[in-house]
């Protein structure tokens, strides 16, 4: 062998070329791991035999490993998991929608199809005085649900407070001026009306049977552009208090995407029916999937109070018009000496009669101190219409304690 012969000089130690071959035959024979050798079979086997070998050794590893994994897998799922004490890995499907995940019955479509007939669009007109002679018409929009089949709808207080003109727009594009039936502003409802018949209305849950985690599917005209839109998420928490534009509520919360303009629309469940009216978002930097709905259960009973009396019967009211000057803008423009919760008008005989005056500050309610518009109507809901009660106001430099016998909110306060 020529690379073997580079490697010993055969004349140093006086072989000749007879004796050479047998030394190259017997270490081959007997020294077959010796760098030499391996040489030799590089030579031996060329690069396309190697090549075959080498795809050939390939597939028998991949064959032996598929048919090992296909025994093991058999061998292990007719084996009881009590055996090894932990139960088998099961991997998560693929290709679950948000319907399925939530263990709705209906899928988004089939629940958008049940509820969208009962979902409208709401546009309204207000117009304001602009100097002297000049006057100016504001517009706005918002959503409503149709909740009987003549034309009674619910919507938020906030969406028509102070319109001179309110239009619907149902889901089929026709449009209808609407009329006041009445409003609530410390829950947020108003009911309008529109002449016609043979409507859809909502099917209404329980919004007391809503657990975190249930789909919830958001319709509404967000921006006041794109009505019969349609969000999806699930309830993200309940019984969350808020205080929104000075008024306390216990609210729904969802991630489904909330806009200006959804305001007043449904928030529907797994099975179509509404479970909230949908009433607000959070809004800023930073800031994602936190809508909020009134529970439904509470807009309906306000809702049925309005269309049956105008108001909302029983409620417990000083008969006082309150304005909030809490803030330090508020104090230096109104020239008050410390911020508070200020009488702005006295409206009813009770008050009257007990000796409130405007520009009384509230300082107590019974025993709760006033800081806020809630403060005061959350400590009314403690008693009844007819009860008397003590509030202590700061009227210049002194403060005095009235007694006031509840009167009956009729909307007006």
């Amino acid at each position: 062998m020529r690379e073997y012969e580079n490697d010993f000089n055969y004349d140093d130690f006086n072989m000749d070329d007879e004796y050479a071959h047998d030394y190259d035959d017997h270490y081959e024979s007997d020294y077959d791991t010796a760098e030499p050798c391996r040489k030799e079979f590089r030579y031996i086997f060329t690069r396309k035999g190697l090549s075959l070998l080498l795809v050939c050794c390939i597939a028998l590893s991949s064959a032996f490993g598929a048919g090992g994994a296909f025994i093991a897998n058999q061998f292990l799922a007719g084996v009881s998991y009590q055996t090894f004490g932990s139960p088998p890995v099961r991997l998560a499907p693929m290709n679950v929608n948000l319907a399925e995940a939530t263990g709705s019955k209906l899928s988004i479509q089939e629940i958008i199809d049940v509820a969208a007939d009962a979902v409208v669009e709401i546009s309204t007109e207000r117009t304001l005085s602009t100097g002297w002679t000049g006057r100016r018409v504001m517009q706005g929009a918002g959503s409503g649900v149709i909740i009987s089949t003549d034309g009674y709808i619910m919507t938020n207080n906030h969406v028509i407070e102070n319109s001179s003109r309110v239009s619907v727009t149902l889901n089929n594009g026709d449009t209808f001026d609407a009329r006041l039936v009445g409003t609530d502003r410390i829950t947020d409802i108003a009911v309008i009306k529109i002449d016609t018949k043979n409507l859809t209305p909502v099917i209404f849950g329980n919004s007391d049977g809503v657990a975190m985690g249930d789909l919830a599917v958001a319709i509404g005209n967000p921006l006041g552009q794109l009505g019969g839109t349609a969000t999806v998420g699930i309830i993200s928490s309940l019984d969350r208090q808020l205080t929104i534009e000075n008024k306390s509520m216990t609210l729904l919360q969802t991630d489904a995407a909330i806009n200006q303009g959804n305001s007043g629309g449904g928030l529907f469940n797994q099975h179509g029916e509404i479970v909230g009216l949908v009433v607000a978002k959070s809004r800023g930097l930073g800031i994602e999937g936190l809508g909020f709905a009134i529970p439904i259960n509470t807009a309906k009973e306000v809702a049925m109070n309005l269309i049956e009396s105008g108001f909302v019967t029983g409620r417990p009211v000083i008969g006082i018009v309150m304005v909030d000057l809490t803030s330090a803008e508020a104090v230096i423009a109104n020239g008050v000496r410390f911020p508070g919760i200020y009488v702005k008008s006295v409206e009813s005989a009770n008050a009257r009669d007990a000796g409130f005056m405007e520009g009384d500050m509230l300082h107590y309610v019974e025993d709760v101190r006033i800081q806020s518009f809630s403060d005061v109507t959350d400590t009314l809901q403690r008693y009844s219409v007819g009860h008397t009660v003590k509030v202590t106001v700061v009227r210049g430099d002194q403060i005095i304690e009235l007694s006031v016998v509840l009167s009956e909110h009729r909307g007006s306060l």
